[in-house]
């Protein structure tokens, strides 16, 4: 038999000089290094410092998000950067970041949370001063929502061994159960709380903590005098979580809700009441008519104990649909034909059709988890629930990195790649390094069809401003 190949004929050598992989993740590096970020964390924690040491503890955090954003699942993985020391200079071995990882208790842990929100100030006015604009606008059906929006939910993260507080999950599996928050503006992980896999998805008590750490990562100057909106699904639609989002007004902060609603027996008597008039038409994500597809408003005609305790002027808005093919339905959408979901908003003003497709944009927290959940929160590396804590802040720093450099340097559709797409376009790309003019050259590879992309990036970066002060 004739073999045929069209691949060039090739002969290995180990003797190549200069080489190095994982080119485009020194970009996020040394946005870590302009951003300031690697200058708040080393002083953040610097009382972990040990005298003579050679690694600085924040120096390290940040190599180990660097790492967690090329694709390290475990922190041995940070040998990806130790192994090319040319490239990303002298990077701590695995063994003293599992130190540092069992070090960040509760109390360093808010330090590393004050050192991400020092940096984020200064990522936003960076990007203010190159676009005009600190952050981009969240949308909806179409149209720009005003400030800013903060999407929570939890979600299953399994575990394969015994891990402490690992615990079953109402899936069915065993796991962590994280409380997660981010900004759907921007795309930011803004704040997390580890828990087993048996807390409850409606716990008050997780929601605030966790809206209350991501409220704290918003810079000072937009935490204020911005209006805010907190969106999560039925789990967040609890008294306590809605009175705390409203008592965040005694503070200054302009905040309003959108919650899922559960429909119960209640929800099923006041929509039989509603005259078939009163429906209004829904829209689409793209602003347009949506057949089959009708909402109205239920808060006058439910029962005056169903909202009792609840914000004043909280408003519950029921959707109908035409099931899909397969869609579990109860016996009463069995019988009536549609299939009903409602949320609850202190909105006062507005088009129902717009604020039900502001609230159903909540569904793009899930593509945050999914991404997320690439970038190092799939697994957490060790059997000690301190270190896969301090292993899920360092998923944020990863996250936040990527956001950043998508914001301040990178365009087009790279600019809203997700993290696999960066990584095999920009972040895994290989390159030579060479010397002269005293300066170290990266030379990508001009047939790479991204090369100028991150060629463009590396010179933005160099020009990023830092702010005064």
């Amino acid at each position: 038999m004739q073999t045929t190949t069209t691949r060039p004929r090739i002969t290995a050598t180990a003797d190549g000089e200069g080489v190095v992989s994982h080119a485009g993740s020194r970009l996020l590096a040394d946005v870590a290094d302009r951003t300031t970020l690697t200058a708040q964390l080393a002083e953040e924690l610097a009382g972990l410092r040990r005298p003579r040491s050679r690694h600085d503890p924040g120096r390290v955090l940040v190599d180990m998000a660097v790492a967690v954003a090329d694709g390290a699942t475990t922190i041995s993985d940070v040998a990806v950067l130790g192994d090319q020391a040319e490239l990303f200079g002298a990077v701590a071995s695995d063994s003293t970041c599992w130190r540092l990882l069992d070090q960040l208790d509760t109390a360093q842990s808010g330090a590393v949370a004050r050192a991400r929100a020092a940096t984020r100030e200064v990522v936003w006015a960076q990007r203010a001063e190159l676009t005009g604009q600190p952050f981009p606008p969240a949308r909806a059906a179409g149209q720009v929502l005003p400030g800013l929006v903060i999407d929570l939910d939890a979600s299953i993260v399994v575990c394969h061994s015994e891990k402490e507080q690992a615990a079953p999950t109402f899936k069915k599996t065993f796991g962590y159960h994280p409380m997660l928050a981010f900004c759907d503006n921007t795309g930011e992980f803004l704040a997390a709380l580890l828990r087993r896999g048996n807390a409850g998805s409606n716990t008050a008590a997780d929601h605030i903590a966790v809206l209350d750490a991501a409220l704290a990562q918003l810079p000072d100057a937009h935490r204020h005098g911005t209006p805010i909106l907190i969106r999560a699904d039925t789990a967040g639609c609890t008294r306590e979580f809605l009175a705390h989002i409203r008592s965040r007004r005694d503070d200054a902060l302009s905040c309003e809700f959108s919650v899922g609603w559960a429909i119960t027996d209640k929800e099923r008597a006041a929509i039989t009441a509603i005259p078939a008039s009163v429906w209004a038409d829904a829209i689409d994500a793209d602003g347009g008519h949506r057949d089959g597809a009708a909402l109205a408003e239920l808060t006058g005609v439910l029962p005056a104990r169903s909202l009792a305790g609840y914000p004043a002027g909280t408003r519950v808005i029921v959707r109908r649909e035409r099931p899909h093919p397969g869609a579990q339905l109860d016996a009463f959408e069995e019988r009536d034909g549609w299939r009903y979901t409602a949320f609850a908003t202190d909105t006062r003003v507005g088009q129902l059709a717009r604020l039900d497709a502001r609230h159903r944009a909540h569904a793009r927290v899930e593509d945050r988890i999914r991404c997320a959940k690439d970038t190092g929160m799939d697994r957490f590396p060790s059997r000690s629930f301190t270190i896969n804590t301090a292993w899920l802040a360092v998923v944020m720093l990863a996250v936040d990195l990527i956001a950043w450099t998508q914001h301040l340097l990178l365009h087009g559709h790279l600019a809203k790649a997700e993290p696999k797409t960066l990584r095999y376009r920009l972040l895994h790309v290989a390159a030579r390094l060479t010397r002269g003019q005293r300066r170290l050259w990266l030379r990508i590879q001009r047939s790479w069809p991204w090369a100028r992309d991150l060629a463009a990036a590396f010179t933005r970066l160099a020009t990023l401003p830092i702010p005064a002060g």
